[in-house]
């Protein structure tokens, strides 16, 4: 019989499986994606698990297969499909760093507020979550510890006993340029143009940054 002959079965099996992951990954996709949407059109708060579910056509048990909680999804959302990661910037800034040319600087803080341009609709998100989520707080941290861990070069440079400061100085820049374009591209209550931006930053940040030397 086919079923007897192991040739057979074995790749059968395999196919299932494959299949299965497969339908696994689309439904995931279909989670992240309702639940981006969602959180775009109404908000964090108001938005619940069963509407992402709803909106696919799975149950709350399929949801909890693939994400712990609405936090967790949000977080996913964060990391899988926003327009470049977040790090992948940071990484850049290492490398602009390592060059020492403060025209670089002024070019890498102008892609910078590009990444805010792109990811705009799902920041305010970010925020809210982060103002009403005591668990989400952990996810933003841990965020910011992973832009400066892609900056070891710049880390390098500072001498062991202030490489904490360091890392506070990255986390103060990612400060301002979130700040900036939330209040100059979001809120509207600062009226100052991307390329002006970036060049009055670069002047703040560029001496801010640089590592101090040995005397």
């Amino acid at each position: 019989m086919l079923d007897d002959d192991p040739g057979e079965t074995e790749p059968r099996a395999r196919d299932k499986g494959t299949l299965r992951d497969q339908q696994k990954a689309r439904t995931r996709a279909a989670l992240l994606a309702s639940a981006k949407r969602l959180f775009i059109e109404n908000g964090y708060a108001t938005v619940t698990v069963d509407d992402i579910t709803r909106e696919v056509g799975c149950s709350r048990a399929t949801f909890y297969l693939h994400f712990a909680n609405k936090s967790d999804v949000l977080a996913r959302v964060g990391a899988e499909t926003m327009q470049q990661r977040a790090r992948a910037v940071y990484g850049d800034l290492d490398d602009v760093l390592s060059g020492g040319r403060r025209d670089e600087f002024t070019a890498w803080v102008r892609r910078a507020l590009d990444w805010f341009v792109r990811n705009r609709d799902i920041l305010p998100t970010w925020d809210e979550a982060l103002a009403v989520e005591p668990s989400f707080r952990k996810v933003g941290r841990e965020s910011i510890i992973a832009l400066t861990d892609s900056m070891p070069e710049y880390l390098a440079r500072w001498p062991a006993g202030r490489r904490g400061e360091a890392r506070f100085r990255v986390e103060l820049l990612v400060a301002q340029l979130e700040r900036y374009f939330t209040r100059a591209h979001v809120q509207g209550t600062i009226e100052f143009d991307l390329d002006s931006a970036a060049e009055i930053l670069a002047d703040i940040w560029f001496p801010a940054l640089t590592a101090p030397t040995e005397s």
